[in-house]
């Protein structure tokens, strides 16, 4: 099984923390030459730091908030424009706050948008003429189990994860003939920051302990635990390599067998 990525660079969004810190470590093990994007250039700094001493080779940085499109579209096409190409890219950003969608003011909708499909389509534009010249692409996009089936709570993130996930399905149509796969990893309650988040506010919300809340989430997952980033890592990186030329436009559940097959 062909899984070497040597002589490929992957652009991995969202990537000072996290799942996206997670999957840029390991796509760099399969030999990818990793550029890094987030909005904090000191958190960015000590991944690359760890990436180049780790594999030996030379990663960069790009820094943009995503809540800003402009400065995506900036940085992007300094990397274009600097004759850099990527065959790799990981769409991967922070969700919106947690809410109703009927609580939730207009501009949260229009942030949400801004921050996941417009960058993502900022991102594919600038870098799919590379992708079609060498005739090899991935483009993964880290959504969420609510394409499949809403989340509680989370209004705002279940309306932009479903536009992203059908905005992604008619990309793979489109950019199939051309060597490249377009795919949503949808992940499910992973250890991070933003899961702490949510329990938080779950908790609040619901006057119960922390520990309680966490306890109901965990009894929801046949494996009966969260996930570690490194297993939606994993995901990430098969679907980036040679091995999976022939899997396009999907939505793939890395949630331990709570999401119903639909």
């Amino acid at each position: 099984m062909d899984i070497n990525l040597s002589g490929h660079r992957a652009i991995v969004c969202g990537s000072s923390q996290g799942i996206g810190r997670a999957i840029a470590i390991e796509l760099s093990r399969l030999g990818t030459d990793i550029t890094l994007m987030a909005r904090s250039p000191e958190r960015l700094e000590s991944v690359v730091r760890e990436l180049d001493s780790e594999s030996g080779q030379k990663h960069e940085m790009i820094v943009a908030d995503f809540s800003e499109p402009a400065q995506v579209k900036i940085g992007i096409d300094q990397f274009v424009n600097g004759k850099k190409t990527a065959d790799i890219l990981i769409n991967n950003t922070g969700g919106p706050p947690a809410g109703t969608a009927i609580d939730a003011d207009v501009h949260e909708f229009l942030d949400a948008f801004n921050s996941h499909l417009i960058c993502n389509q900022i991102l594919v534009k600038a870098i799919v003429p590379g992708m079609k010249h060498k005739g090899y692409g991935r483009i993964i996009n880290i959504i969420s189990t609510s394409v499949k089936q809403p989340i509680s709570g989370l209004g705002v993130s279940n309306t932009v994860r479903g536009a992203v996930a059908n905005w992604a399905k008619t990309l793979a149509n489109e950019l199939g003939p051309f060597g490249i796969t377009v795919n949503n990893i949808l992940p499910g309650t992973t250890r991070t920051s933003r899961l702490d988040q949510i329990i938080d506010a779950r908790s609040q919300k619901s006057g119960q302990s922390i520990e309680d809340v966490t306890k109901q989430f965990e009894s929801a997952i046949p494996a009966g635990r969260f996930a570690d980033p490194t297993e939606i890592a994993a995901v990430a990186a098969f679907l980036a390599t040679p091995a999976a030329s022939y899997v396009n436009g999907i939505n793939l559940p890395v949630d331990g067998g709570r999401t119903a097959c639909l």
